[in-house]
C-alpha cells in the first residue's frame, strides 16, 4: 500500500510552499553562492561575469563544473535531505525499498533510454523549431536568446579533453542531477501531489511540468515534460526513487558520453543533431519503449512494494 506520508504530516499544499522554499533556498542561493565562491579560488578572472560569455573564457571549464556540482550538491541533494530529517522527521530509507531484480530492471531500462529517445525524436525537432505569433514576439526573441545561452554553457561544460574530463563531467552533468531532481521533483513534489489530489497522474504530470519549467529552456520543453513523465511513472510503479534515479543518469551520461565520443570522432552519431529519425525508426522505437515499459510496470505489480501506486 502506498505511504502517504512519506514526505510529511502536513497538509499537502502547506508541505509543497516549504519545499518550493527549500529548493529555493538552497538551489537559487545558497547552492550557486557557496559554489561561485569555491570555483573563484580556481579562476583568475570575475567568475559570474564571465559564466554569462563562458565560450570566451577558456579556463572557465574547472571553475565551471564546481560551481555547477556544489551548487547541484547543496541545493538539491543535502537541503532536500535535511528537509526531510530536520525538518519533517522522516527517513530517507523508506524511498529506497529492497527489491529483488532491481539489476535486470536497470538493464531494461538501458534499453527504454535508447528507444525512449529514438521514439520522441520527431518532438524533439518540432520543439526546437516551432514558431509563435507575432503577438509572442517577445517571448520567442527572450525563449531563444536563453537557448542560445544555455547552448553556449552546455558546449563549455561537454568539452572534455580528456578521458578524465569525461569522468568529472558525467558526475556533475549526470550523477548529480538524476540524484537531486528525482529527489526532488520525484521523492517529494509527486508524493505531495499525489496526498493532495490523489490521482496520481496529476501528481506525475504537474512534478514534470515543474521538472521541465524550472530548466528554463523553453525549446527543450516538450521532450524534457515527457522524460519527467517517464520517470515520474516509473516511481510510481516502483516504489522505489532509485529506479527514477537510474533512468534519469543514464539519459544523461549517455547523451554526454556521446558528445564526447563525437567530438573525438570515434562515432559519427551527433546526439547534438535535432534532426528527427526516420518515421521507421520512430515506430519501431515507440513499440518497443511500450513493450518494454509494460515489462516494467508488471514486473511491479507482481511484486508487495510498499511505496509503489497502482496506475490504472
Amino acid at each position: 500500500m502506498f505511504n502517504h506520508n512519506l514526505v510529511s504530516d502536513r497538509h499537502p499544499l502547506a508541505s509543497l510552499l516549504f519545499i518550493l522554499l527549500n529548493v529555493f533556498f538552497g538551489f537559487v542561493l545558497v547552492g550557486p553562492g557557496l559554489g561561485l565562491g569555491v570555483g573563484s579560488l580556481f579562476y583568475e578572472g570575475n567568475l559570474l561575469n564571465d559564466i554569462q560569455n563562458a565560450d570566451e573564457h577558456p579556463g572557465i571549464f574547472g571553475p565551471l563544473l564546481i560551481t555547477q556540482s556544489i551548487a547541484t550538491l547543496i541545493g538539491l541533494i543535502i537541503f532536500p535531505i535535511i528537509h526531510l530529517l530536520a525538518i519533517e522527521r522522516k527517513p530517507i530509507k523508506p524511498f529506497f525499498p529492497e527489491q529483488p531484480g532491481t539489476a535486470w530492471i536497470m538493464v531494461i531500462l538501458i534499453a527504454v533510454g535508447i528507444t525512449f529517445m529514438v521514439s520522441i525524436s520527431p518532438l524533439v525537432e518540432w520543439n526546437m523549431t516551432m514558431k509563435f505569433p507575432d503577438f509572442l514576439a517577445g517571448f520567442e526573441k527572450w525563449a531563444r536568446e536563453a537557448e542560445d545561452r544555455t547552448a553556449k554553457l552546455t558546449e563549455v561544460m561537454t568539452t572534455f579533453g580528456s578521458i578524465n574530463d569525461l569522468l568529472i563531467g558525467i558526475l556533475v552533468i549526470a550523477l548529480l542531477p538524476a540524484i537531486g531532481e528525482e529527489l526532488v521533483f520525484r521523492g517529494l513534489f509527486q508524493n505531495e501531489l499525489y496526498r493532495g489530489t490523489k490521482n496520481i497522474h496529476v501528481a506525475i504530470w504537474v512534478s514534470a511540468i515543474i521538472f521541465s519549467t524550472i530548466h528554463f529552456q523553453f525549446y527543450g520543453f516538450v521532450p524534457r515534460l515527457l522524460l519527467g513523465a517517464l520517470f515520474g511513472y516509473l516511481y510510481a510503479w516502483s516504489g522505489n526513487l532509485l529506479i527514477p534515479m537510474f533512468a534519469h543518469f543514464f539519459n544523461n551520461a549517455f547523451g554526454v558520453t556521446m558528445i564526447y565520443l563525437y567530438r573525438q570522432k570515434i562515432t559519427e552519431l551527433n546526439v547534438e543533431d535535432n534532426t528527427a529519425a526516420p518515421i521507421q525508426y520512430v515506430l519501431l522505437n515507440a513499440v518497443l519503449t511500450v513493450g518494454l515499459l509494460y515489462y516494467v510496470c508488471k514486473h511491479y505489480r507482481n511484486l508487495s512494494t510498499p511505496n509503489a501506486t497502482i496506475v490504472q
